[in-house]
C-alpha cells in the first residue's frame, strides 16, 4: 500500500471513531506509520485531508454503482437500483459510510468546491431531472428530492446497522423503503 493510501486508510478510521476535530494529525501520521512530515508532503492541511478522504470515499462509491448498474429500461427501475446498491455499498462499507454522514454534517462540506459536488451527484441530478420532464416525478425542486434520497438512504442505514435482521430481510426492508419513497415522488 503506497504512503497516501495508508494516511487516508488511517484518516478514515481515526475521523470516524474520535471525530474530526478529535483526531490530530500526529495520530493519523502515527496509524499509517509516517512522519508528521511526510502527511503534511501529501496534505498541506488536515483540510486538504479531510477533503481529499471524502473525494476518494465518494469516488469508490460511484464506482460501485458504475459497476453494478442494471441496464433497466424503466427511470423507477433504475433509480431503485442506484438507492439498492447505495444501501449495499453501505452496509458493506459502514465505516466509509459513516464517515461521508459526518462530512455532509461538517463544515467540511461547505469547502468542497461546487464543481466537486455537482459532478458527484450529477448521475442522481439527470435522473431525477428526467423523472420530472417526462412528468413521471412531481415538480418539485430537483435538490429537494436528491435530500429526500439521501435522507432515506441515511436513516435506513441507521435502522439497518441496528437491527439484527437476516439478509433476506434486509435486502426486503431495502426494496420496501425504495417502494415508500418512490409513492413519495410521483
Amino acid at each position: 500500500m503506497d504512503k497516501v493510501k495508508e494516511i487516508l486508510a488511517a484518516a478514515l478510521k481515526l475521523f470516524v471513531e474520535y471525530g474530526f476535530h478529535g483526531t490530530p494529525t500526529s495520530k493519523i501520521a502515527q496509524e499509517a506509520g509516517v512522519a508528521n512530515g511526510t502527511l503534511f508532503h501529501y496534505f498541506k492541511t488536515k483540510e486538504d485531508l479531510v477533503i481529499a478522504l471524502y473525494i476518494d470515499t465518494k469516488t469508490r462509491l460511484a464506482q460501485h454503482l458504475i459497476d453494478n448498474a442494471l441496464p433497466e429500461n424503466t427511470l423507477k427501475a433504475r433509480l431503485k437500483n442506484r438507492y439498492s446498491q447505495v444501501m449495499y455499498w453501505a452496509l458493506e462499507h459502514s465505516t466509509e459510510f459513516r464517515f461521508i454522514q459526518q462530512f455532509h454534517t461538517s463544515p467540511f462540506l461547505s469547502r468542497l468546491s461546487a464543481e466537486e459536488m455537482y459532478r458527484q451527484m450529477k448521475p442522481d441530478l439527470d435522473l431525477i431531472e428526467e423523472g420530472i420532464a417526462t412528468k413521471i416525478i412531481q415538480p418539485r425542486p430537483v435538490d429537494f428530492i436528491f435530500s429526500l434520497f439521501f435522507n432515506h438512504i441515511n436513516g435506513l442505514h441507521q435502522y439497518l446497522i441496528h437491527a439484527n435482521l437476516s439478509t433476506t430481510e434486509q435486502n426486503k426492508l431495502i426494496e420496501d423503503t425504495f417502494d415508500l419513497l418512490w409513492g413519495m415522488i410521483i
